[in-house]
């Protein structure tokens, strides 16, 4: 079914929906087992055995352990235990540094568990979003990130940003009535979509797909085909690899096959001779291989994942720390992605009068120049604060807007002034 060509009444008819009650929560429970949990489906991360035997899938540490072999083949136990434990070493703390990334990144996805706003029997809710089912009504606000895709059914003045689905810069403003059948996605204005965010206003929407159903879910369902490619590190020590082991092994075979070779001409060739001339190659082949520049590897980048990590930046593999070295240019689009979405009231114009205003940012430290009194600009922070949907919030990293920037600057200005939006409301 086109849900944005239907009118509200056959959506509502199509999904077994009562808009004033809801589901019950027997239907929901129902409706989650028969339609699956409202989540995308992601790479769960490898197991640890995964990450561990990852770390020999490189050119150069197999070439090491064939060097440990051989070594050992021919009696240099010293040796061999010496290649060995390089290459120990550098799965080993290859092996850490990712096992680490992997729990830091299943850590943050139990932290990040959203909930959302819902009608269940008749009373307003929160649950988690995983738990939504189709035929659920959503009640969305200024600041919500919208969980599934849903048809809106009842509207204030609700504005949605679908830059992340649709690439358009500017807020959306949206409609109940239905849009013609041939809408393309951009123009389906009855319409609200997974991931994308609520910017102002307020409104109801009808679940109508959930999971990797959604249009957000479709994407994710192509990201998931796209073939991983190998990190310019990865790519340069695999051909170090290749040609280091290809000029190595045919030099020490060529060493060994002109001595034989020799030994035949003269007549003088030998069980004895065969097996020290291999020994012999054996041996170059060993000399030949650099034990040391997979673990100089393995180090400097886990010397680079700790500092990304003291950033604050989280890798998780080793050698992203690398591709990430090689970028010399990165394009992007200015707008939500470098800027950091903030508005600040830097002037105000009242009673035929100028005031700058000081301050940075959402931080609700700031005066007036010249000063003003709360009375003087009581009607003024009155109509700021009354007409606004924006609510300024604070942790430990400061302070912060839920809601329209332009608003939320608003409030921020009313603070700086000593004035509660929530007194005021």
């Amino acid at each position: 079914m086109n849900w944005h060509s239907a009118n509200i009444e056959a959506v509502f008819s199509k999904l077994s929906a009562d808009p004033s009650k809801g589901l019950t929560q027997d239907e929901a429970e129902r409706r989650l087992g028969l339609y699956g949990a409202n989540e995308l489906k992601t790479d769960k991360g490898p197991t640890s055995l995964t990450i561990f035997l990852n770390q020999f899938k490189d050119a150069l540490i197999i070439i090491l352990l064939i060097a440990t072999a051989l070594s050992a083949l021919v009696g240099e136990i010293f040796d061999a235990g010496l290649i060995f434990l390089i290459v120990v070493f550098s799965a080993g703390l290859g092996f850490l540094q990712e096992h680490r990334a992997e729990k830091a990144i299943k850590a943050l996805r139990k932290m990040l568990s959203p909930v959302t706003r819902v009608l269940r029997d008749g009373i307003e809710a929160e649950i988690p979003s995983k738990e939504l089912a189709p035929g659920d009504i959503l009640i969305l606000k200024a600041g919500d990130r919208i969980p599934a895709d849903g048809r809106l059914i009842e509207l204030h003045s609700l504005m949605i940003d679908e830059a992340s689905l649709t690439g358009e810069s500017m807020p959306v403003e949206k409609k109940v009535q239905a849009m013609p059948d041939d809408s393309i996605l951009s123009e389906r204005l009855n319409m609200a979509y997974a991931g994308t965010v609520a910017s102002y206003g307020r409104g109801k929407a009808v679940v109508t797909a959930t999971g990797m159903n959604t249009e957000l879910g479709k994407i994710a369902r192509e990201v998931v085909t796209i073939k991983k490619e190998k990190s310019p590190l990865e790519k340069r020590t695999d051909e170090i690899g290749r040609w280091l082991g290809a000029i190595a092994f045919g030099i020490c075979f060529a060493v060994a096959g002109m001595g034989i070779l020799k030994e035949t001409v003269n007549g003088s060739l030998s069980l004895g001779f065969m097996l020290k001339m291999v020994m012999f190659a054996v041996a170059l082949a060993v000399a030949a291989v650099p034990e040391a520049l997979s673990a100089i590897v393995t180090g400097t980048l886990a010397l680079g994942m700790q500092d990304m990590a003291k950033r604050n930046a989280l890798v998780r593999r080793m050698t992203a720390v690398e591709t990430l070295g090689s970028v010399t240019v990165i394009c992007s689009d200015k707008t939500g992605t470098i800027t950091k979405g903030e508005m600040t009231v830097r002037k105000i114009f009242l009673n035929d009068k100028f005031y700058e205003v000081t301050g940075t940012g959402y931080e609700t430290e700031g005066a007036f120049i010249p000063e003003c009194g709360q009375e003087e600009f009581k009607n003024f922070f009155m109509a700021s604060l009354l007409c606004n949907d924006a609510v300024l919030t604070k942790d430990e990293d400061g302070y912060g807007i839920k809601g329209n920037p332009t608003e939320g600057a608003l409030l921020v200005l009313a603070a700086k002034a000593g004035v509660s939006s929530e007194d005021i409301r």
